[in-house]
């Protein structure tokens, strides 16, 4: 009922009075819902972490930094919902839960009577005045790259409404000094502090010193010319020395001590789906990790090209009723960084699964790396694929699903988890013979030791 009344307003009334109608009828809903759980956002101190890429990561590092400084915690992302040390895995298939599980959320956040709430937020959310009434204490954006288009329909528009986090002048505000946006996000006035981090000579906590290894990074940050912070991880990759980084400044903007910033992010040993070696026993690696826009999938791919010792054998696809237009571009970084492509099925929601792979596909073969390429659409089959010509030390890349326990095709929600997949069918590889044939260390070389004849 309630959608053909949707359906019908739409199609009588002018864009812009639906405009108008929709923005009246969620920030009153909001209102309404926040007023049934008593308004339980008031009074929290709130610290929200938007972005394109590495929200989930950035918010779980300054979970695991506030806990190491003896504070109560609260913590929702895409990956995992935790309440004072209770957590459970996220399987909303949303980042942001709807208005109503947000605020049972910060009810049973003030019920626990935590310290601190970290959030993870959309620019669906915010666009949607899903969080409206929040109070943010401080407010992290990571980076802004191509994404959602398919509802923002332009990059402006997409910025416009990760903005609606900043407008509101949180006491501290923490950018990424590398982006390619920062102009646009460092014209919002904090209410108290702003500090900038990344590379750039001009950053309050300039990224001094990077050191990678196959199985966690280090970085050394100088902040404000005069401190050296010392960090190291367990999770791998460039991309992540900027995620413990940010984290790292939005704990130095609160006043923690240096000594608790070390070591919670020392603590975080992990976050599901992302960059998650989900097997042991093999004489490979197998990564799984939620990467499903093209600047991740790149950032992913460097990574495991830095730190393998030969092949990076790339299993992945795109999700259906999204960004079309991302499709080739990620093919195409797939024909330019992995060894071996394994083109399959994500989710296809409502679309044809193979008029999705098409278009990854003409990147991939507009880039000249059809000969690299597999094409199998069952997803399991792929993994599959992927296990069986792995060699010693090759590094195995399944992406898209990360975390996800269901995967929705044609319209029906089907039980699905990538790690699950990957620890059952590896059984059967685990005794079995891996020939090594090594390429060294940054090698970028297409060139691939299996012949289509063996693929096929």
């Amino acid at each position: 009922m309630k959608q053909k009344l949707v359906d019908g307003v739409r199609k009588y009334l002018p864009k812009e009075a639906v405009h108008g109608i929709e923005e009246l009828y969620r920030r009153g809903r909001v209102r309404l819902i926040s007023l049934k759980y008593g308004n339980p956002a008031k009074g929290l101190r709130v610290i929200a972490v938007t972005g394109t890429n590495g929200k989930t990561t950035t918010i779980n590092y300054i979970n695991e930094i506030l806990k190491e400084a003896g504070y109560k915690t609260a913590m929702f992302s895409t990956a995992l919902i935790e309440i004072d040390g209770n957590t459970q895995l996220n399987d909303l298939n949303a980042t942001v839960g709807t208005t109503e599980r947000m605020q049972e959320f910060f009810r049973d956040a003030k019920r626990a009577e935590v310290d601190y709430v970290v959030l993870e937020i959309t620019s669906h959310a915010l666009q949607q005045h899903k969080l409206d009434g929040v109070p943010i204490e401080a407010a992290v954006m990571t980076n802004l790259t191509q994404d959602h288009l398919d509802y923002h329909k332009t990059m402006e528009n997409y910025a416009a409404a990760k903005g609606k986090l900043f407008a509101g002048e949180p006491k501290f505000i923490v950018l990424n000094r590398d982006d390619a946006w920062f102009d646009y996000f460092n014209q919002f006035h904090a209410g108290a502090l702003k500090m900038t981090y990344g590379k750039h000579e001009d950053a309050e906590a300039r990224i001094d010193y990077v050191k990678l290894y196959k199985k966690g990074s280090e970085a050394r940050l100088v902040i404000d010319h005069q401190t050296n912070l010392e960090l190291a991880t367990a999770l791998p990759g460039t991309f992540n020395v900027y995620n413990m980084t940010a984290a790292a400044c939005v704990a130095y903007l609160l006043g923690l001590k240096l000594e608790d910033i070390t070591e919670g992010v020392a603590n975080l040993e992990g976050v599901p789906g992302r960059f998650e070696r989900v097997v042991e026993g093999l004489e490979y690696d197998v990564i799984v990790d939620y990467a499903h826009t093209p600047d991740a999938l790149e950032q992913l791919l460097q990574a495991a090209k830095e730190t393998s010792k030969n092949r990076v054998i790339l299993v992945f696809g795109a999700t259906g009723d999204r960004d079309k237009t991302k499709r080739p571009i990620m093919g195409e970084i797939a024909a330019r960084l992995a060894d071996r492509i394994i083109l399959t099925d994500e989710e296809s929601y409502n679309e044809d699964p193979q008029a999705i792979r098409d278009q990854v596909r003409d990147g991939i073969e507009n880039a000249g790396a059809t000969a690299k390429l597999t094409e199998i659409a069952d997803r399991r089959e792929a993994i599959e694929r992927a296990l069986s010509i792995a060699r010693k030390d090759d590094i195995v890349l399944i992406t898209g699903m990360g975390h996800e326990q269901f995967r929705i095709v044609n319209g029906q929600k089907l039980p699905w988890n990538d790690g699950a997949v990957v620890r059952e069918l590896a059984e059967k590889y685990k005794s079995k013979p891996v020939m090594s044939e090594s390429r060294p260390l940054g090698d970028t070389s297409t060139g691939d030791p299996v012949t289509k004849a063996t693929e096929e």
